[in-house]
């Protein structure tokens, strides 16, 4: 079977396919393997993006600010997956445009802080973000940097979503697709007792069986030579489902919405083996750092973007003195799992 064919295979599917399972019974609980740690695609990201960035954010815990391109694909994500609640025939590009405003008020009603966002940028000149959104590198596995003009009003904020939003009609028919799963948390733990973790946008499962793993992207797709990075959050979405199911996905598929792109890659048993290989290889290194308190700064054009610029060495900063962990402070392992993914975690 093609790509092509796998992927018309997938928007095929029906509704009455069973929801694939979440997580491993027994291994969850700590059953028959003591879990050593946990990880995501995002701080798996992090840390291959910046040892120290990983420090900040899950040793620390050093709040950063949403950005409103942040937000915005938040609010994009919602509408998507909301979408997928109306009958099939009333998935249309208006019935998904009139979700914007509110699913953007229930967010700002959630967190009321988000309603400063607009008048902070204003002010502020929201300096982390280049004034032409095409200029951000496209955000990778780790969350990472994504566009928004300086100072954008509110209106403007809500235009680009909408554009998003009708770009992705353009993309596929949602009135095609009964997805079998959508926000799905997912997790598993590994021999070596690493626990794997994460929520996959959206999970389709063709009559066949044939599994699609989804991701909507609010940035532009990547260059060429940046590919492999962009899919190593996928690939760790597809080694948990096949250690839940045992099926290899059959399709691991990446919608950029910025410029309406789609990045589809077939995975197989040998991509998703050494997948967990160097997952595995991520954590001891995580380990290391853990264990030698040595967490080192890795300069990049993400730096532009970056909350944690006045304390990171690279830029004349120091890092805070690093936690002690007395009697009953969470470990790292616990920190981790305590953030939720969209980064995801």
């Amino acid at each position: 079977m093609t790509t092509a064919e796998a992927d018309r295979s997938a928007s095929s599917q029906t509704s009455g396919v069973p929801p694939a399972p979440r997580r491993a019974p027994d291994r969850e609980a700590g059953g028959d393997v003591a879990v050593v740690g946990s990880l995501s695609p995002s701080r798996a990201g992090d840390f291959m993006t910046c040892p120290l960035l990983y420090r900040f954010r899950v040793i620390d815990r050093i709040p950063e600010r949403p950005s409103p391109a942040q937000v915005r694909g938040t609010l994009v994500h919602a509408v998507l997956e909301k979408l997928f609640d109306l009958p099939t025939e009333a998935r249309t590009v208006q019935a998904a445009v009139d979700m914007l405003v509110p699913q953007w008020e229930r967010l700002v009603a959630e967190e009321p802080e988000l309603a400063e966002l607009f008048r902070a940028a204003a002010s502020a000149g929201d300096g982390d973000a280049p004034a032409d959104p095409s200029a951000a590198p496209s955000a990778d596995a780790s969350g990472g940097a994504s566009g928004g003009a300086a100072g954008e009003s509110e209106a403007v904020w809500l235009e680009q979503a909408r554009r998003m939003v009708e770009r992705y009609f353009t993309l596929e028919d949602p009135r095609r697709l009964e997805p079998a799963e959508r926000e799905v948390f997912v997790e598993t733990v590994l021999e070596s007792g690493l626990r794997l973790r994460g929520f996959i946008d959206r999970v389709d499962v063709a009559p066949s069986g044939d599994v699609r793993i989804v991701d909507y992207k609010t940035g532009t797709a990547p260059r060429a030579d940046f590919e492999a990075r962009a899919l190593f959050q996928m690939k760790f979405y597809a080694l948990v489902l096949w250690r839940l199911q045992g099926r290899v996905p059959r399709l691991l598929q990446l919608m950029y919405l910025g410029n309406g792109e789609i990045l589809r890659y077939a995975p197989d048993e040998a991509d998703l083996r050494a997948t967990q290989r160097k997952v595995e290889a991520l954590w001891q290194a995580i380990r290391r750092a853990m264990d030698t308190g040595e967490w080192r700064h890795r300069p990049s054009r993400l730096c532009d973007w970056c909350d944690h610029k006045v304390r990171c060495p690279e830029f004349g900063g120091t890092p805070p003195p690093l936690p002690t962990a007395p009697v009953g402070r969470p470990s790292p392992a616990d920190l981790e799992s305590s953030l939720r993914e969209h980064g995801d975690l």
